[in-house]
């Protein structure tokens, strides 16, 4: 009996050291994420930054460096063979704050980064609604820190995700949608607005009235 008790004791412990293990080596990971993720947001920013500051033409530069450095990121996702969906948000984070460290227009810029993220993620087969979402996120997040427009660069943004997925199909747009709807709302609904009304959205009144008459 006393021998049972010993080794329940220590199957117990052997599982709590591996519940430990795994905790440590979760934590361990994540923490490493968000250095990677701070290490591209600082690596795009001062990227686009200096480029914009070195050709002296912000306004008619701005768009192309955007779209090449949107470029970059899906080729590197490419040659590592994953990552697009958890790099994306940075890579967009960077591309808002680079661009108004040089006093550039944020509001183009989120809808180009954006827009061209949900394209290149369509093109390499990644998931459209994720990306789009994280990207999003990622010009949110980067005008909250700068202090700018955070509505007007929210819907701009979902903008440029809904133009792109319009070009991929109708379900390419429910699916980026349907990932939106949670972003938007994050930012008090001023991007709600550029998301496409579900249909027979005109009847809804009158069925919320019948509601409060019954």
């Amino acid at each position: 009996m006393a021998e049972e008790v010993k080794s329940e004791a220590g199957e117990e412990g052997g599982i709590s050291a591996a519940g430990t293990a795994v905790k440590e080596g979760i934590v361990g990971s994540l923490k490493g994420i968000n250095e990677i993720e701070a290490e591209i947001v600082s690596l795009v920013r001062n990227t686009v930054s200096n480029t914009l500051r070195a050709t002296g033409s912000v306004a008619t530069e701005g768009l192309t460096v955007t779209r090449d450095v949107v470029k970059g990121a899906l080729q590197a996702t490419e040659e590592v063979g994953a990552g697009l969906t958890l790099g994306i948000k940075s890579v967009a984070k960077g591309l808002v704050m680079g661009v108004s460290d040089v006093g550039g227009d944020i509001l183009t810029v989120a809808h180009h980064a954006v827009k061209g993220a949900v394209s290149g993620a369509a093109e390499i087969g990644a998931d459209v609604g994720v990306v789009a979402s994280r990207a999003v996120s990622g010009v949110v997040e980067a005008t909250k820190e700068i202090g700018g427009n955070v509505g007007g660069v929210a819907k701009v943004a979902v903008e440029g995700a809904l133009e792109a997925a319009g070009a991929l199909g109708n379900t390419a747009v429910r699916t980026v949608k349907d990932l939106l709807v949670g972003v938007a709302e994050g930012v008090k609904e001023v991007a709600s607005a550029a998301l496409p009304k579900p249909s027979g959205g005109s009847s809804s009144p009158s069925s919320t009235s019948r509601r409060e008459e019954g």
